[in-house]
Formats: C-alpha cells, structure tokens, sequence
C-alpha cells in the first residue's frame, strides 16, 4: 500500500545563481549588498530556497493492520506552510486530514509527509487540499478521504486589500466522505470546529 505523489519534477535549486541573483535584487531595490546587515542575506536566501523546494518527506508508506477499526482517522492541528505561485509570498495552512481505514492504517507521520510533498513547492491552496487527498486515497486503499486546510495568505495580508484577518477555507472529501452525511458531518465538527 504505497502511494507516489504527482509531484512535477523540476531541477534542484541552483543556490549560486539564486544568490547572485538576490544581491541584484538587492541593488535594484536601493539596498547596499555589502552592509553588515545584508552581506550574507543573498546566501541565507539562496539556502532557504534549497532547503524549501528540494525538501525530500522521508517514507509515505509506512501502514498497519486494522481490520478491527471501524471508525474513522483524524489529525487536525497541522501546520504547513507554502509560498504562494502568483505573488512568491508565503501562505500558512491550518490542515485537517481525515480517512476511514480498510483493511490498514497509516502512520499518521506519513499523513503530515504527504501533505508537506505539495507544500514545499510554488503553490496554491486548492491544489494542496485537492492533490493530497487523493495522494491518500492511493496511500490508504480508499476513497474515504477528507481533507480541510484553513489558510492565511501574505499576499492577501500583506498587499492588495490588505486583508490581515481574513482566512481561505478549502475542502477535498472523497467517497463516504463526502455522501454520508452523517460521517461527513462528524468529520466536518472536529476538523473544523466553530465553523458548523
């Protein structure tokens, strides 16, 4: 029971050329690269990216018998952070992941591991609630899915409208999920509480 991200592939960071290109950045804002408090800001930059995008999750397949469970699986509380694609300003998810196991369960490490193969990447909300529950859905062995994440974006905070308080919910429910409505209700109180 394994499940292979569709992850785009895309050439590692080229970390030098990151830093040379943020000391221009640097000089065509006004800055002076070489002061002590930017002389190695173009560097720690160049790093981050490189930690950010080629961050490899570790194992996402790690799963358990659980023929004797029949209730469903919930992690709520998960942070993740991501840098949105239009503005490269960075957004963070509040994420519920939910699932009704089959025959097995899934370390629930590997839950947050799928989630963080879609946001160490250029990104949009929906498509990290919409690609990591049916990444699970694979990992998992069925279609009994949920997915909430509740999101703060810089580039709405920070620019724009200048919304600071604003929050974006999405949702992904596959299977029962989605047509129980007594089993989506119960997912839905505890993943999004104060919200139903």
């Amino acid at each position: 029971m394994t499940s292979i991200p569709m992850r785009s592939r895309r050439r590692p960071v080229d970390r030098p050329r990151v830093e040379a290109l943020t000391r221009q950045l640097l000089l065509a804002l006004g800055e002076d690269p070489d002061r002590d408090g930017l002389k190695d800001t173009p560097r720690r930059f160049a790093d981050w990216w490189g930690e950010f995008l080629d961050h490899e999750p570790d194992r996402l397949d790690t799963s358990f018998e659980a023929s004797q469970y029949g209730d469903f699986v919930l992690l709520t509380g998960i942070e993740a952070w991501s840098v949105c694609e239009h503005h490269l300003l960075p957004f963070r998810l509040d994420v519920s992941i939910a699932y009704v196991p089959d025959t097995a369960v899934l370390g629930l490490s590997k839950l947050v591991r799928h989630l963080e193969v879609h946001t160490h990447a250029l990104q949009i909300q929906e498509r990290i609630t919409h690609d990591v529950a049916h990444d699970l859905a694979k990992a998992v062995g069925t279609d009994d899915v949920a997915v909430f994440t509740v999101g703060e974006h810089l580039c709405m905070s920070m620019r724009g409208v200048k919304a600071a308080t604003v929050r974006t919910t999405t949702t992904c429910r596959l299977g029962r999920t989605e047509s129980d409505p007594d089993l989506a209700t119960r997912i839905e109180r505890l993943a999004l509480p104060g919200r139903t």
